[in-house]
């Protein structure tokens, strides 16, 4: 197995209120706080298959501007999600899944380059996003628990696709587990690894309640499992990857 980052932007910030202010306040965090931030999503090449974890924007977006003081900037632009998929080596008929962690843009919206895959998305998001058709799989979560995890399914050897709610309602995450390690894709569970090692959630949310449990979970299988977390909106989700840097809480 192999597990490649797309990366998209690169070089922007965050501001500590926007990163650690969803249960607290943002008033109670400083502003001057800044932390790294970047886009990238992710690819799993098993050798039998070729899975995504998300799809990033549709070719042609702008990027935002920089706006100092801004609470969130993602930083430069280096490549559209499909010239960054590319640059990897593949093509997108051979992507035969994509597991979506939610359903906000800079997650799914690249979604119809890739005309062979089957899309794997929690019900709540896919019913949020009017997805139809026969390459959209519903998760059921059949398979049950999975660590401490109540709700899983397994979607190829080693890949499990899990219920994980809060920051959607249908938020999920993805783990792959590869030579002793549990790789943890999960999406905007955090915005910057400091969220997940001061045990912060952002400001954006769906459901508080629910995003405070799958933290506490998600928290509770690191202190157990070696986890590599892959962030989708700072750069050590890529530093992390290419480190196989297991996280420390």
């Amino acid at each position: 197995m192999e597990i490649k980052a797309i990366k998209m932007f690169d070089g922007g910030f965050m501001n500590q209120p926007f990163a650690f202010g969803g249960e607290e306040g943002k008033e109670k965090f400083d502003d001057q706080i800044i932390y790294r931030s970047s886009l990238q999503n992710f690819l799993i090449d098993t050798g039998d298959e070729v899975i995504l974890v998300d799809t990033g924007f549709q070719t042609g977006m702008s990027a935002p501007a920089k706006k100092l003081g801004a609470p969130l900037y993602m930083g430069e632009k280096i490549a559209d999600y499909m010239e960054a998929f590319e640059a990897l080596g593949y093509k997108p008929e051979q992507v035969t899944k994509i597991l979506i962690t939610h359903k906000h843009p800079d997650h799914t919206a690249a979604l119809e380059y890739f005309p062979n895959a089957k899309v794997y998305i929690s019900t709540e998001d896919a019913d949020a996003m009017k997805l139809e058709g026969d390459n959209i799989i519903r998760a059921t979560f059949e398979d049950g628990s999975y660590h401490n995890f109540p709700n899983s399914m397994k979607v190829a050897e080693g890949i499990y696709f899990i219920e994980a709610k809060g920051h959607t309602n249908g938020n999920s995450i993805i783990i792959a587990e590869n030579e002793g390690l549990y790789y943890m894709f999960h999406g905007d569970v955090t915005y910057c690894d400091a969220a997940l090692k001061a045990n912060k959630l952002s400001i954006v949310f769906e459901d508080i309640k629910a995003a405070r449990e799958t933290l506490d979970r998600v928290r509770e299988f690191m202190k157990k499992n070696p986890t590599v977390y892959l962030s989708t909106h700072c750069p050590e989700g890529y530093e992390n990857l290419e480190l196989k840097r297991v996280m420390r809480l």
